[in-house]
C-alpha cells in the first residue's frame, strides 16, 4: 500500500488529459445544458417545462465541475476558446475566476487544517472555541452551517460570498465579481422580457436554486461528515487530509455523471490535476483509494452530515450541537 509522496507520484499517470475527450465532454454538456435551459424558459407544456428546469439545474452542476477542472489546470489549457467559455460560465455561475481560484486553491492547500481551513470552505471550530465565543459569533457560525443556509447557497454562498463580499473586500482584485452580478441581473431581465414570469421562475431561478444548493451541499459534505478528521497545523499532513478528511460519496452512475465524478473527492484532493473523467479509473485500479470514509445522498446520510457542527479534539471527531452542551 503506497503512502505519502509515493502515493501522489503513483497518481500522476492518470493526470494526463485526453484533449479530444475533454472537448467532446465539454461541448456535449453545453449542448444538453442549452437545450434544457431553452426548454425551461419557453415551452408549451408546463410539466415538460418543469422537467427541463430540473435537468438544466443538474447539468449546471456537471458544467460547474468541468469549469472547476479547468481552473485546476487539468483540462483544456492554452485554448482561447476554452478561456472564453469558462470566463463567461464563471460569470453565469456566480463564481468568477478570480475569487474561485483564490479561495479554492487555498482550500486545497489547507484542507482539514484547524484554524486555517475556513477560507474557501465551511468554518470549523473546536468545542472549546465554540463555548468560549460570544453568543453573536456562535449564532453566525451555526447560521453558516445551517441546512437552510446551505439549501439557499444561491444567495448566501454565491451571490453574497463569491460576488458581493469578494468585491467589497478587494474591488481592484475582484472586478469580475461585479461583472458576474451585472451579467446575472441582465440575464434575468432578458429572460423575463422574452419569456415572462414562467420563463423567469423555471428557466432562470429553478436551475440556479437546484445547482447552487446541490453544489453547496456537495462542498459541505465533502469535508463535513461523520468520521472526518481534522489536525492542527503542527500535525497536519496533505495526504492524510486527502484520505481521511475528504469523503467518497456513493451515487448512482447517473448522479456521478451529473456531478462530474466529484464524489471521488478523496482522489481529487490527492491530485487535483487528474481530469474528472479519470477519477473512476483511479478508484478502480488503485487499492489505496478503495476503502474511504463514505457518505451518500440518502436522506439518512444527509441528516448525519448536516448534524455535525464542531470538532471535539478529546473525542477526535465532529459532534452535534447537543453533544457540545452535554
Amino acid at each position: 500500500m503506497l503512502t505519502g509522496n509515493a502515493l501522489i507520484s503513483a497518481t500522476r499517470k492518470y493526470a494526463k488529459e485526453d484533449r479530444n475527450r475533454s472537448w467532446l465532454l465539454l461541448l456535449g454538456t453545453i449542448s444538453l445544458w442549452l437545450v434544457a435551459l431553452v426548454g425551461a424558459c419557453y415551452n408549451f407544456n408546463l410539466v415538460l417545462q418543469l422537467f427541463c428546469g430540473v435537468v438544466a439545474g443538474l447539468v449546471t452542476v456537471r458544467l460547474f465541475i468541468i469549469y472547476h477542472d479547468y481552473m485546476h489546470k487539468s483540462i483544456l489549457q492554452g485554448s482561447w476558446l476554452a478561456e472564453l467559455i469558462f470566463t463567461v460560465f464563471g460569470w453565469y455561475i456566480l463564481a468568477p475566476k478570480s475569487i474561485w481560484r483564490r479561495s479554492h486553491d487555498y482550500h486545497h492547500a489547507h484542507n482539514a487544517k484547524l484554524y486555517t481551513s475556513s477560507i474557501g470552505s465551511f468554518p470549523i471550530v473546536t468545542k472549546e472555541e465554540f463555548l468560549n465565543a460570544p453568543k453573536s459569533e456562535r449564532r453566525v457560525y451555526l447560521f453558516i452551517r445551517h441546512p437552510f443556509t446551505i439549501a439557499l447557497g444561491y444567495i448566501f454562498a454565491f451571490i453574497w460570498g463569491m460576488c458581493i463580499r469578494s468585491f467589497l473586500s478587494k474591488p481592484g482584485v475582484h472586478k469580475d465579481s461585479m461583472i458576474a452580478l451585472v451579467f446575472h441581473a441582465l440575464l434575468g431581465a432578458a429572460i423575463y422580457y422574452f419569456c415572462g414570469w414562467p420563463g423567469l421562475l423555471i428557466g432562470f431561478f429553478m436551475p440556479y436554486l437546484i445547482s447552487l444548493s446541490m453544489g453547496s451541499y456537495l462542498f459541505y459534505a465533502q469535508h463535513n461528515f461523520p468520521g472526518v478528521k481534522f489536525k492542527n497545523k503542527q500535525e497536519w499532513d496533505f495526504v492524510y487530509a486527502a484520505l481521511y478528511s475528504s469523503s467518497y460519496m456513493k451515487m448512482s452512475g447517473l448522479m456521478h455523471w451529473f456531478t462530474g465524478n466529484i464524489g471521488y473527492h478523496h482522489i481529487h484532493h490527492i491530485n487535483a490535476k487528474i481530469p474528472f473523467y479519470n477519477l473512476p479509473k483511479v478508484f478502480t485500479e488503485m487499492k489505496e483509494f478503495q476503502s474511504p470514509t463514505t457518505t451518500s445522498l440518502n436522506p439518512k446520510d444527509v441528516f448525519r452530515c448536516l448534524n455535525v457542527k464542531v470538532w471535539d479534539p478529546e473525542k477526535d471527531k465532529m459532534i452535534g450541537i447537543k453533544e457540545v452542551y452535554a
